[in-house]
């Protein structure tokens, strides 16, 4: 049997209804969890990004970024504005970000990771004008224009830069060198139990998928390191340990001080939550 028109706009309407309906029930119920320690669902986590990325690209079509974004002067001068209002959230070589960053959910993607998936007038536009849900602010009301392209220019120039080379430039650029974070202390014994589920809840609350691809964890398509699916099969940890999980342990907690050429950062991970990582890794079979 056909339907006319009228009943078709009817049950259209009616679906339209019960779907906003269902909508407002299950947000005002409480039932979906906004702590930072909880992934976003994804649906919600691709809407998100979608959104952010769509809604850039749209507002940046033919912009034309200044001629002197590889000037040397001008790299340096977005490098320490970098350093002051930047790294705090995205890190930079071999250095992490600060607590706050590494609290946030979603995570602050990775400086080399921005460098890499957006233009000069995108990264410009994202940081003249902030984004919303996410933490970050307009600087356009703290920065001026040329500061903003510096620090557009340093992003995109800063893919191949080692931990050596930035900490030396930044120690030229701010008269700062500062000292790597160090491991915490052990807080008691570690218990097992659940250990898979604290680790999954670890990997976020250190951001470590703003770097790696890593099955069961929602995050951007990061490539700034090796992809974790399978790695409790590979016979090595970063090239240069025996893969076991005393070595992953040691890794997470101090990779600079086992490899200080290795652009991973020392994120002062406690042992109970490198041995959370570790445990929930090695299932990733």
């Amino acid at each position: 049997m056909r339907l006319s028109l009228p009943r078709l706009i009817f049950w259209g309407a009616l679906v339209l209804v019960l779907a906003a309906g269902g909508a407002l029930a299950y947000i005002s119920s409480g039932i979906y969890d906004i702590a930072a320690t909880k992934q976003h669902i994804a649906p919600v986590y691709w809407a998100l990004t979608t959104a952010r990325r769509q809604s850039i690209r749209a507002r940046v079509i033919g912009e034309t970024p200044p001629s002197n974004l590889a000037d040397a002067n001008v790299v340096a001068t977005g490098l320490a504005l970098y350093d002051q209002h930047c790294r705090q959230c995205h890190g930079a070589p071999g250095l992490p970000p600060d607590a706050i960053g590494l609290g946030m959910m979603p995570a602050p993607p990775n400086f080399a990771q921005m460098g890499r998936d957006l233009s000069a007038p995108e990264i410009y536009w994202a940081v003249s004008n902030g984004i919303k849900l996410t933490g970050m602010p307009a600087w356009r009301f703290r920065l001026t224009e040329p500061e903003r392209w510096a620090v557009t220019a340093f992003v995109k120039s800063s893919l191949n830069l080692t931990p050596a080379e930035f900490r030396a430039r930044r120690e030229q650029a701010t008269g700062d060198s500062e000292e790597r974070p160090k491991p915490r202390k052990p807080e008691g014994p570690w218990e097992p139990k659940d250990a898979i589920e604290r680790g999954r809840v670890a990997i976020l609350q250190y951001a470590c998928e703003t770097c790696h691809v890593i099955p069961g964890i929602r995050g951007p398509d990061a490539h700034v390191g090796p992809p974790l699916a399978g790695i409790a099969g590979q016979l090595y940890i970063a090239g240069v340990l025996r893969n076991t999980p005393e070595h992953m342990i040691d890794w997470l907690r101090d990779p600079q001080r086992i490899d200080p050429l290795s652009a991973m950062p020392n994120l002062g991970v406690s042992d109970h939550d490198a041995r959370d990582i570790a445990t929930y890794l090695y299932s990733l079979r």
